[in-house]
This record gives structure tokens, sequence and C-alpha cells, in this order.
């Protein structure tokens, strides 16, 4: 995974510590632990929880995209967003799937 710097980007002048934490502490440090749980995994359970929580912005966008590099298949992420409709509610699978359907289309 490249370095992120969103949060630098974003919020580095405004909440430098919120920025750090979010570029060096969790994808600088906790996305790279490959050994205890690996990129394609990481993107299920964020895609997952993003979901779940209604997050349905450029965020959930961003971590679909991820996602898609990190080897998660169309089909896969189809069958991620089904199984999650049941337990994270109907509309907001249908919120997911319209930005899973342009990610993995383009």
């Amino acid at each position: 995974m490249s370095k992120v710097t969103a949060g630098h980007d974003a919020l580095g002048d405004f909440a430098p510590k919120f920025a750090e934490m979010n570029d060096d502490v969790l994808f600088g440090e906790i996305w790279s632990r490959e050994e205890q749980l690996s990129p394609r995994d990481r993107s299920m359970i964020t895609v997952s929880a993003l979901m779940a929580s209604g997050i349905l912005d450029s965020s959930l966008e961003h971590h679909i995209r991820t996602a898609k590099a990190n080897g998660i298949t169309k089909e896969e992420m189809a069958e991620m967003l089904t199984q999650l409709a049941f337990y994270a509610g109907w509309p907001k699978a249908w919120a997911a799937f319209r930005i899973a359907k342009e990610v993995y289309t383009n």
C-alpha cells in the first residue's frame, strides 16, 4: 500500500494530531501488519464496517477502490454487500451497491 497522506492533506493545518493518527498509525502501522491480516481481508472488514455504519460517501468509495486493488473481485464485493444487507439494512446496501457498481464498471 502506498503512503497515505489524506489526513495531512485535508486536516494537517486544522487537526495535525488527527492527521498523523490517520496517515501514520491507521494507514501506516495498522494496514502494514500483513502477517496478522492481509490487505484483502482488511479491505473486506473496512468496507463492511463503513457500510454497516452508514458511511456511504467518498470514504466508502475509496475503500471499495482499495478493496478492488487488494484483489476483491466484483463477484466477491456483490456477495459481501448482499450478506451485509441483511445485517446493516437494505437502504445502506442499495447505496453501497451504487458505489461498488461504479468502481467495478470503470
